[in-house]
């Protein structure tokens, strides 16, 4: 044989054995390649199997392969002895050994060793296949012996079915003649049932268009019951909310006028209103707007309950022109955070967003609501329907300089204060 041989030509059984001797001393070998490292570290039982390609390819170079030859011939010193002189018995450990350590004259051991590996698995592969037919031959009796069980059997169960086929046909035959006799009187009892039938079906359509009748007219009244029932809800829910919020003022005011010294002095008599609409032109047109300052604007914010409604552009470009809207915004609402949490009013900034397709990003602080104007409609309206929503009585502040505005909420009830008292309360 060669000396050139390759692992892949010795028999299974030959390479089988050289990966197990290389898979023991694999950790001890120096220099290992990075996938034998890998190989290196599995659990003993498990590098042979797993790792055999990656042994196989690594033993096609000659040098690592005398490195793990060494190692092998550490640990399998008596073996080799035992190789050089002759007296190994197994073919299968001295053809490994060979191939691997390659000792003096190993050629000519292994071309013996592996006709000796191939003469035994040859021996092994007949044993085996003459085992196998004995295996089936055993099977094969053992088949046909139960087959002429099973047809001993089948026969018997036949001849029973035989006879009880022959006990069947004659009670068949009786069976038919008491059928004959039963059709008749089912065909006379068929006849009266048709026309009971006819009669209920003619009932029963007559019934059923009734109750149909009644079904349509129930469903009716229910449509009619439900959409008075959501009017009527819905009605005295607002009116229960504005009640509830009026009475409340109410109550609160009640309460705090006991304890409130801080008032504004009254300034003018009942009269002196029946004297101003007796002296006012006959031309309507909107009330002036008194003059609140900063200081009385706090006291009305710290009545309770009150109610404080900024139109926000309006203040916010008449205080500071020259930002630009997002700063004016931020500005505004920076400043009215502190206020509405000394006075505790419910306070509203509407800005307009009639002209803008998205609405810009807003951190609204606590206490304060921020509302932009829907697509197509102006801040105004939105205060206008804010102001109006309040009931009668209650204290409902609303900042703007806009004469329209001022004079809306005039008219539903509201104080109108200017801009520049709120800008003063914030301080700048």
């Amino acid at each position: 044989m060669s000396e050139t041989v390759r692992l892949q030509e010795l028999p299974v059984a030959v390479r089988t054995r050289v990966l197990t001797l290389v898979a023991d001393v694999l950790p001890d070998v120096p220099q290992l390649p990075a996938a034998l490292r890998k190989v290196a570290g599995f659990a003993p039982a498990r590098r042979a199997r797993l790792g055999g390609q990656a042994i196989t390819a690594g033993l096609a170079d000659e040098d690592l392969r005398a490195r793990i030859a060494h190692q092998v011939s550490v640990r399998r010193q008596d073996e080799l002895v035992a190789l050089r002189d002759g007296t190994m018995h197994d073919a299968l450990e001295a053809a490994a050994l060979d191939w691997l350590v390659r000792p003096q004259g190993w050629t000519r051991r292994l071309d013996t060793s592996v006709s000796q590996v191939e003469e035994h698995a040859a021996q092994q592969q007949e044993v085996v296949a003459q085992a196998k037919e004995e295996r089936w031959q055993q099977r094969a009796e053992q088949a046909e012996a139960e087959l002429r069980d099973l047809r001993a059997s089948y026969r018997q169960q036949v001849e029973g079915y035989k006879a009880e086929v022959s006990q069947l046909r004659r009670k068949l035959g009786e069976a038919r003649a008491k059928r004959r006799d039963v059709d008749e009187e089912t065909l006379a009892a068929a006849h009266a049932a048709e026309e009971a039938r006819a009669a209920a079906e003619v009932a029963l359509a007559a019934r059923d268009k009734e109750v149909r009748r009644l079904h349509a007219e129930v469903e009716r009244l229910e449509a009619e019951a439900r959409q008075g029932r959501r009017g009527g809800r819905a009605e005295k829910e607002q009116a229960t909310a504005r009640t509830r919020v009026l009475l409340d003022t109410i109550l609160d005011a009640t309460a705090g006028l006991r304890r409130e010294l801080a008032l504004p002095p009254a300034t003018s008599s009942p009269g002196e209103r029946v004297e101003e609409s007796l002296a006012a032109p006959d031309v309507p047109g909107p009330r002036a707007v008194p003059d609140v300052g900063p200081a009385l604007l706090e006291q009305y914010l710290a009545l309770p309950r009150a109610r404080l409604v900024v139109d926000g552009y309006n203040v916010s470009m008449g205080a500071w022109s020259g930002s630009s809207l997002e700063a004016q915004r931020t500005r505004l609402l920076t400043a009215m955070a502190p206020l509405v949490a000394r006075t505790g009013a419910e306070t509203t900034v509407v800005f307009d967003g009639a002209d803008a397709d998205t609405r810009p990003p807003t951190s609204q602080p606590r206490g304060v609501k921020v509302l932009f104007s829907p697509k197509g409609v102006i801040a105004d309206e939105v205060i206008g329907q804010l102001v109006e929503a309040e009931p009668r009585g209650r204290v409902v502040l609303v900042v703007s300089d806009d004469r329209e505005v001022q004079a809306r909420c005039q008219r539903a009830g509201a104080r109108a204060v200017a801009s520049a008292s709120l800008v003063g309360l914030l301080g700048g």
